[in-house]
């Protein structure tokens, strides 16, 4: 059974795997998201989160109405496992015109460009400003523009990859 204390305790691999096992028993990545991802307690946010990373894209689709959540748990959350796992769960939801915020976007901007970030933060906020700005063809040249102007050699192999996918048009 999932509790708290549970959660806490979570810091393997098979341990998040365990926990979206029985999520996926119950069915209610929803009702999990609720109780757990968003604790004060970033132990528990962090191992909830976790879990849901391991959820296919279907899955995941459940937590579609509460995408506002997660953008605004990794825009305030001073815990950077909180904030990488939160973007990874809004980058596998779908994300529409009418979801666009431009706080989120500046967020993705800066943290994208950020060199004392975590590397993981930055791709993922790339690949995610990447998304907003494809609605908007002013804002996807502003993007190529700020990407190109990026001192590469600054930034880790994955944030250099995602660049790459950007410039070539290769991130879908």
């Amino acid at each position: 059974m999932i509790t708290e204390e549970r959660l806490r305790q979570t810091f393997s691999e098979g341990g998040a795997q365990e926990i979206y096992q029985e999520v996926k028993s119950s069915g209610d990545f929803l009702g999990f998201a609720h109780r757990y991802v968003f604790s004060e307690d970033y132990l528990v946010a962090r191992s909830a989160l976790w879990g849901l990373t391991k959820a296919s894209r279907e899955e995941l689709s459940q937590l579609q109405v509460i995408i506002n959540k997660f953008i605004d748990q990794a825009m305030q959350t001073d815990n950077s496992s909180v904030r990488r796992l939160s973007l990874n769960v809004v980058e596998r939801l779908k994300m529409s015109e009418e979801d666009l915020r431009t706080d989120f976007l500046n967020f993705c901007f800066e943290h994208m460009l950020d060199v004392e970030e975590y590397p993981g933060i930055q791709s993922v906020c790339m690949k995610l400003a990447f998304r907003m700005c494809c609605f908007y063809p002013e804002l996807k040249d502003e993007l190529k523009r700020t990407v190109e102007a990026m001192e590469i050699d600054y930034y880790k192999p994955a944030v250099k990859c995602v660049r790459n996918r950007i410039l070539n048009g290769k991130l879908k």
